[in-house]
């Protein structure tokens, strides 16, 4: 960012002694709306940052993310983001030692592992976890399950359960979510309508056999990102059956490499962040999820088009489920194939859409006509 921005770690000295909350100085998430333009910033904090000659953003969740900026802001934001911003050194090295020991070997460096690891990048796998001792490295694919309760309770769908299900998952919803109990005292929604339409998480099962359909062999490894999966081992045995090579980072980092991190949900998300960002292909269910779009833009960005990303249609995939009893395994497989592929043509970002999980647009990307001349 040099040259752009100027960086520090610490207040100037005048400045270190002051309460920022006291002095109207701190800003959150309730003072700027989730796409503002660059205006408000201009309206919101630029008068306070003039006053008191500091500013404090306190959660600042997305913001700038979305149209419109001015194209230096763009420039800005995708050099930022996909440049700029680095993990810091003990997760680099951690994601590191994790992503080469799904490798098996050292393997050529790409652009992705000089982004992801920098200097940090380890020359070869060691420790007793490896999970690969042959000649050549080997190849994998990392699949997000965004398939933790809190999900499955928000969704207000059902997942084959029957009562037990509904009583677990609606006392969750009345701990957790309550304002989401409240507003449902006043509405009706059906879960085949939710799931009709989209909106409900894919189990699994469902996940396995999209995999199944596009081809995926029975030993084909696969590493899965996410939280503790709502059922635990009885909810997975449909995948594992499907795919037995099946690993986390807890089965590829021991206990003592994984403390540092155990009590910081964030960092262990970084460690997945890592593994998918670096996966030969990754497997979205919820291309909704933040973890899954910022990987997404990621793999975009720095793959070279080289890092393909699997995202079903929840829509259709729904649709054809639904008539699963009529059809045959090859027409299912032709049917899913043709969604995914679907989502894989090269588009330009459209607008509306947020440039950390969509980067493909002018002033952040380049594009190469058919004369091989490089359009920014």
């Amino acid at each position: 960012m040099k040259g752009d921005v100027l960086i520090v770690k610490d207040l100037p000295s005048h400045l270190q002694s002051l309460d920022l909350e006291a002095i109207g100085s701190q800003i959150t998430d309730n003072d700027i709306s989730k796409e503002a333009e660059p205006s408000e910033f201009i309206r919101t904090a630029l008068p306070v940052l003039q006053k008191n000659g500091v500013v404090h953003f306190l959660g600042f969740g997305n913001r700038l993310g979305f149209d419109s900026v001015p194209a230096d802001l763009q420039r800005l934001r995708c050099r930022c983001n996909f440049h700029a911003l680095k993990f810091a050194p003990e997760i680099q090295k951690l994601g590191s030692l994790l992503v080469q020991r799904l490798r098996g070997v050292s393997a050529m460096q790409t652009e992705m592992d000089t982004q992801l690891f920098g200097s940090n990048m380890l020359d070869r796998p060691f420790g007793d976890k490896s999970t690969d001792d042959a000649g050549g490295p080997s190849r994998y694919l990392a699949l997000h399950l965004r398939f933790e309760e809190d999900m499955v309770a928000y969704s207000l769908c059902e997942f084959g359960g029957g009562d037990e299900e509904r009583r677990e998952l609606q006392a969750f919803r009345e701990t957790h979510f309550p304002a989401l109990v409240a507003r449902l005292r006043n509405t009706t929604v059906s879960p085949e309508e939710l799931r009709s339409q989209g909106r409900c998480p894919l189990t699994p099962e469902e996940a396995g056999l999209i995999l199944a359909a596009l081809g995926y062999v029975r030993g084909t490894f696969i590493y899965v990102a996410g939280s503790q999966i709502y059922g635990g081992a009885t909810r997975l045995r449909p995948l594992t059956r499907l795919y037995p090579n099946l690993v986390t980072k807890e089965d590829i980092l021991s206990s003592d490499e994984l403390a540092p991190l155990k009590n910081f949900s964030s960092r262990l998300a970084a460690l997945d962040f890592i593994a998918c960002a670096s996966s030969d292909v990754f497997a979205v269910t919820d291309s909704g999820s933040q973890l899954s779009s910022l990987v997404s833009g990621h793999r975009v960005y720095h793959g070279r088009g080289r890092a393909p990303t699997l995202h079903p249609n929840r829509k259709r995939y729904a649709q054809i489920l639904s008539e699963e009893a009529g059809i045959e395994w090859a027409g299912f497989q032709k049917r899913v194939r043709t969604m995914v592929d679907e989502y894989k043509r090269v588009r330009a970002r459209p607008r509306g859409r947020t440039v950390y999980r969509q980067p493909r647009t002018p002033g952040c990307m380049c594009r190469a006509d058919d004369d091989g001349s490089v359009d920014f």
